[in-house]
């Protein structure tokens, strides 16, 4: 409990939803269950609140009113609010005065009301009319009105002490809903005091009495397993089965030895990854109390004193254990990544392919050298699609800007796995199967360091910062870690090599020479190779944090500890460089029962902008992220935690954060078109781009975008024993068309990037319905649309972001995720956040149901276009301006709801009537610039503040007449000649005059509004027109006026009938009956969560088509119903007559055939003739040309 101190008095508290607070100047204030804050004040009363109740989103109040000449009394009206809409509903008249009001707990919308007389009134909320009033015969005025919780019963107190219960009868009278007696808990007895010193003895605690020997001394012997799982089939095999004569067979991918298969057992069930929290869609639903109930990641005990006694530890510790991500049915954004990182460093997703390298990069963004260079780089002119480093810069940006939000590098691992040398190296997932993890590693770590440094020397021409890079390999000759490293540097290779002299291979010895020394240094351990070297790592201490590298004429000098130290203070000593440890990558091998993967453990303070008193190391474990101190990070267990990439970098650059590349970006990419098939695209397909001297972008611009997606593979799903849908694999989608438009100038609305992106990988499904993209828009060879890489794209949106550009559209969060950018909210105008209000409902509204409602715009209906959904964003932003001019942004949000909830947020067909049920209020806003020429949407309604006057429910009851609104009785007459033409033509009259006709309809609409509004027309018997009808005929209408209001007392239809016309009574006979037969809703509940096996297969969905049905005529039906029980068969004359008729075409079509037969075999038969005739004539030649070279000798 917590006192919470408030700026208001209050003296009455109803929950209902919100908690409902009485003031003691008559206001409710409805404060917010979790925050305590006030959404909004209702004065309710001038006076104070004598009563009120809340229950099933409903309040109703009674209170006191202030009168002019002192004094207050009680109002004749008890006020009702509704709380799902914060809106006053009409009050309930009570002419006694209500002081005391209760809500019934079984009717929703039933409430009794009660005078301090005791005038009690039983009345329904959404009809006030229909009221029951009873007295109570009280000895003094009325003090509590009390409504048991089951509903039956109500007790009725007053100032004497006296209590009367109304109910239906004794017999039936219950106050509770479980009439069981309250169980209240047994007290505890206090435990026996006992002094403790030592003189007391250790038999005086009492112990259990047993026989047999605890489970706390029995030995590991007896523990063993029973069976194992049966083996999973590789994915790859499923992908590529194709069936035979017996079973199915694919090609085998070889990612075992022969005869090798894991072993699979119960315990890898269990224990392999950190148990994953709920989902964020199921949190949403939960109650508070059990939110609070729920284990958070900084509430879990390993986590908080991770046991350090020992370098050997049995089992890993929970947060260095595998990462898993579960999926729902909402994909993986309803993964609650927040449950494991409360820092301000974002880790890595891991659901995608060759993720294993999130701990490598982890380990060079926290190298403030690398990270520099890698922004640099990405700011520049390069658009080379496999650029490494320029990945690296968009993923250290990302990084930076998420501030511990998830992120996951997508784009980087694609273009790593792109590289034909990745794959012959065998550094991807899909080409190295049988290698561990830790030789994949550091091969992936020198590759990426050669592969960077040419990618930085392609635009630094000939700048070779990164060319030094080292991969040495230790040795375990002796235990300091300096001597190992300049054993690495100076190591000798022995070989045979062939000598001239001697004339034969001799044996030569050669070793190279280090010339100097680059700012960071990047060291493979090599522990897979160096079985031995495991030991030296399990030293507490062993690996320095300092080390010092200098050159002297060709050697290396590696100093640490004492020896750096005094090396430093002595000036006349050879110049050193001294570096400081970032961060290592270590291999985290938990047992034969888990998985071993990779973990990053960094010391961010290195790479912060401000310099650090103390060392901050954080553990980076993909996606979970945590703050452990520097023993924890440089103690290694050589059972499971061993180190396998070291990153040091020069002291000097500590801190050296640089961010002028924001200053140096090149944008030219913005400002000109290219493509990759320049011959193909269309004249109009090209965008218009922006031109640098008018239209630069720059901080605050806005530019509305949208994007389209196509599927590049399936959702992969796996059939529970209990029928239940596991998600193993989410959908992944690939970006295909990107469209960033104006939002202002005089091209406003215009594109300026519209890229349709080639994408290298196979397309599974193009999505069209939705994406608008065909399977030829993306082939270079076909398209007429630009087309670029997915680099020269992704550079544009990166160049807008950093730019300080504001993004506008509809579901922006989606797609940037899928682009793989982070745009920080401050720069994100999203149309689905402006409109949405959770206190109403869960449900996100679409762009197509917003266009309709707010634009009258019908998009979407038949596929999707991202200019037009893009346009269609900046209307509604405009939209959402206009209503906050207004100051009725709520009131538009509560509006649109309620008409999406009518219609089941799908928009009507256009041209029905519910097409034009939008938004048709004047305005009063800004004005909506057109963007384009599509039909404008209404206009913006305004609060009215003045100007008008309120109609009283006075002014309803009084008899007066309204006001005459014509100036003359010519213009009554005029109007309803109009009227009258109207309804003649309606009924078929042709008057031949189209204009005045339309001049009739305008004048009739401007002055009474539509006619269709005043009346309801429905069609008898219609149905679809058939092809031959003319289609201005109309069909046939029946219109229906609504009748006058009789003036008579409320009641029954026919009041003169009795009740029992309308209720059957209570018949005991009927009940018995019924009640056999009944089923209650918590049945049905019951039922519904016990499994049926025997029920759960699989549905077959056969698709039945039919034939349209003719048109029937009323003639049709009524002789169809009088055959309809006859058999109906041909006759014999006409049986006959088919199958002669039959035989005839059979005999026609072998006839057919037998003269094809013919000339294909004439045509056969020549073939073969030619063929003969040729072979003559070349052997003829042949003979001839023989004749003559043996005749040329003769004659010379």
């Amino acid at each position: 409990m917590r006192k919470v101190p408030t700026q208001y008095e209050y003296m009455l508290m109803r929950f209902c939803r919100y908690i409902c607070a009485a003031t003691t100047s008559g206001a409710v204030n409805f404060l917010d269950p979790d925050t305590l804050d006030v959404i909004k004040s209702w004065q309710a009363y001038t006076s104070k609140v004598s009563d009120m109740d809340a229950q099933n989103n409903y309040l109703v109040t009674c209170g006191w009113s202030s009168r002019p000449y002192g004094g207050a009394t009680l109002e004749s009206f008890a006020k009702v609010y509704d709380l799902r809409k914060l809106e006053q509903l009409p009050p309930i008249p009570f002419h006694g005065g209500p002081a005391y009001v209760q809500l019934h707990p079984k009717l929703s919308t039933t409430s009794i009301l009660s005078s301090a007389m005791g005038q009690v009134q039983v009345v329904d909320l959404m009809n006030p009319n229909t009221s029951n009033l009873h007295q109570v015969m009280l000895g003094n005025y009325m003090s509590h009105l009390v409504l048991a919780p089951s509903g039956a019963a109500w007790a009725i107190a007053d100032n004497d002490g006296v209590i009367q219960i109304w109910g239906l009868s004794r017999s039936k009278l219950r106050y509770t809903e479980s009439a069981a007696p309250a169980e209240f808990a047994d007290e505890d007895l206090p435990p026996p005091s006992m002094g403790i010193d030592s003189d007391l003895p250790l038999s005086t605690v009492g112990m259990p009495y047993y026989r047999e020997k605890l489970l706390s001394v029995w030995s590991e012997d007896p523990i063993y397993e029973i069976g194992f799982l049966p083996p999973r089939i590789d994915t790859d095999v499923l992908k590529h089965m194709s069936p035979s004569g017996i079973g199915f067979q694919a090609h085998n991918p070889r990612r075992t030895l022969r005869n090798q298969m894991d072993r699979l057992s119960i315990i890898d069930s269990n224990g392999m990854a950190l148990a994953a929290p709920k989902f964020l869609s199921e949190k949403n639903y939960e109650e508070s109390g059990e939110m609070e109930k729920e284990r958070r990641i900084s509430d879990a005990e390993v986590f908080t004193n991770p046991s350090l006694a020992s370098s050997v530890k049995a089992d890993v510790p929970v947060m260095y254990r595998l990462m898993e991500i579960k999926y729902s049915r909402y994909g993986v954004d309803d993964f609650d990544f927040g449950y494991y990182n409360k820092t301000q460093y974002s880790g890595l997703e891991t659901h995608i392919t060759n993720s294993y390298l999130n701990p490598l990069l982890q380990l060079f963004k926290y190298t403030p050298l690398f990270r520099n260079l890698a922004l640099h780089h990405a700011a520049s002119s390069c658009l080379a699609e496999s650029c490494l480093l320029c990945e690296l810069g968009y993923l250290f940006d990302m990084l930076e800007k998420a501030q511990g939000q998830k992120c996951h590098a997508a784009n980087f691992l694609k273009a790593f796995s792109s590289l034909g040398e990745a794959s012959k190296l065998q550094l991807t997932e899909e080409t190295s199967p049988q290698s561990t993890l830790e030789v994949r590693i550091q091969a992936a770590n020198r590759f990426l360091l050669k592969q960077i440094g040419m990618d930085y020397q392609r635009i630094a021409m000939g700048d070779a910062k990164l060319d030094q890079n080292l991969n040495p390999r230790m040795r375990s000759s002796t235990p300091a870690f300096s001597r190992v490293l300049k054993d690495s540097f100076e190591r000798e290779n022995n070989q045979r090599m062939w000598c001239d002299r001697c004339r034969r291979y001799q044996l030569v010895q050669s070793w190279e020479t280090v010339q100097n020394v680059p700012p960071v240094l990047m060291i493979n351990t090599g522990l897979n190779k160096q079985t031995d070297g495991r030991q030296l790592w399990s030293i507490p201490g062993w690996l320095p944090e300092k080390i010092g590298i200098g050159i002297d004429k060709g050697r290396v000098l590696c100093l640490e500890g004492e020896a750096l130290r005094v090396s430093q203070r002595n000036r006349q000593s050879r110049p050193l460089i001294v570096y400081d440890l970032v961060g290592l990558v270590a291999d985290v091998n938990s047992g034969e029962h888990q998985k071993s993967h990779m973990v990053s453990l960094i010391n961010v303070a290195i790479s912060s902008r401000e310099p650090q008193d103390e060392p901050r190391w954080h553990l980076f474990n993909d996606f979970l992220v945590r703050k452990i101190d520097k023993d924890e990070a440089l103690r290694f267990a050589t059972t499971w935690k061993t180190p396998t990439i070291l990153a040091y970098q020069y002291q000097g650059a500590i801190n050296a954060i640089d961010d002028t590349w924001k200053s140096s970006l090149d944008t030219s990419c913005l400002f000109m078109n290219w493509s990759l098939n320049p011959y193909n695209v269309l004249q109009h397909n090209w965008p218009c781009v922006l031109d640098p001297a008018t239209e630069p972008p720059g901080v605050g611009t806005h530019v509305p975008i949208d994007t389209e997606f196509v599927r590049l593979q399936q959702e992969e799903i796996e059939i529970l024993a209990t029928g239940d849908r596991q998600v193993i694999r989410p959908t992944r989608e690939g970006l295909a068309r990107v469209s960033v438009l104006r939002a202002s100038g005089p091209h406003e609305g215009l594109p300026f990037i519209d890229d349709y992106i080639s994408i290298s990988e196979p397309v599974v499904d193009y999505v069209t319905k939705y994406s608008g993209v065909s399977a030829g828009d993306l082939d270079p060879a076909v398209s007429v649309h630009p087309l670029v890489p997915l680099k020269v794209a992704y550079k544009k949106l990166w160049l807008l972001l950093n730019l300080g550009c504001i993004f506008v559209g509809h579901g922006l969060i989606k797609d940037f995720r899928n682009i793989d950018i982070f745009v920080p909210k401050a720069q994100i105008i999203d149309t689905v956040t402006l409109f949405y209000n959770p206190a109403r409902s869960k449900r996100n509204l679409s762009l197509r149901f917003l266009a309709w409602y707010l634009l009258k715009e019908d998009i979407q209906s038949e596929t999707h276009d991202s200019i037009e959904d893009a346009l269609t964003a900046l209307k509604l932003w405009r939209k959402y301006q206009e209503f906050q001019d207004a100051g009725i942004v709520e009131k538009m949000i509560d509006e649109i709801y309620t008409a999406g909830r009518k219609l089941n947020y799908k928009v009507p067909e256009k041209g029905s009537e519910k097409w034009a049920g939008g938004l048709t209020v004047p305005s009063r806003g800004r004005d909506t610039p057109d963007v384009d020429s599509g039909v404008s949407g209404p206009s913006t309604p305004v609060n009215k503040k003045s100007g008008g006057s309120d109609v009283r429910r006075s002014d309803l009851r009084s008899r007066s007449s309204s006001p005459n609104t014509f100036s003359s009785s010519e213009e009554v007459e005029t109007l309803w000649r109009c009227q009258l033409d109207l309804i003649y033509k309606d009924n078929g009259t042709d008057t031949g005059d189209s204009k005045a006709e339309e001049a009739a309809t305008i004048a009739v609409t401007e002055a009474i509004g539509d006619p269709d509004e005043q009346a309801y027309e429905f069609r008898l018997f219609s149905t679809r027109a058939a092809k031959s009808q003319v289609s201005d005929q109309r069909p046939p209408k029946v219109r229906i006026t609504s009748p006058e209001p009789v003036s008579r007392e409320p009641g029954f239809v026919r009041p003169r009938r009795p009740e029992n016309y309308y209720f059957t009574g209570h018949d005991e006979a009927y009940r018995k009956r019924y009640g056999t037969v009944a089923v209650e809703g918590e049945d049905v509940l019951k039922e519904a969560r016990v499994k049926w096996p025997g029920f759960q297969l699989p549905w077959r969905v056969m698709t039945i088509t039919t034939k349209p049905s003719k048109r029937l005529t009323g003639a049709t039906v009524i002789a169809q119903a009088e055959t309809a029980g006859k058999r109906k068969r041909s006759g014999k004359k006409k049986r006959i007559a088919i199958r002669m008729k039959a035989q005839a075409q059979k005999e026609k079509e072998e006839k057919l055939k037998q003269i094809e037969a013919s000339k294909e075999e004439a045509e056969r038969e020549k073939r073969n003739r030619r063929n003969r005739e040729k072979k003559v004539k070349r052997r003829k030649k042949a003979r001839a040309m023989k004749k003559e070279e043996m005749v040329e000798p003769v004659n010379g």
